[in-house]
């Protein structure tokens, strides 16, 4: 019940924020993913900032999210639910 407070403050203060802000903020991350990944790409053989680069780069950012995702997300499978029968 506490986060849920948090979250909404945050909701209220993402939607103050200014087109500028959030092209700011996404530029910020493009930057921060190409500072991690891009190295790799290129010992990957990728030359930098070319298509095939950049393309690297988001597929070694979306790995990297998906294994976080699978690994901290709740597991739903089998004995899960406390009753056999619904």
């Amino acid at each position: 019940m506490r986060t849920l407070p948090l979250v909404l403050a945050a909701l209220l203060l993402a939607a103050c924020s200014t087109p500028q802000e959030r092209a700011a903020y996404m530029q910020q991350q493009a930057d921060e993913m190409m500072r991690l990944y891009g190295p790799a790409c290129e010992r990957l053989g990728y030359s930098p900032n070319t298509d095939q680069w950049r393309a690297c780069v988001l597929h070694l950012s979306s790995q990297e999210e998906m294994r976080d995702y699978y690994f901290n997300y709740p597991y739903y499978g089998p004995g899960f639910w406390p009753h056999r029968r619904w």
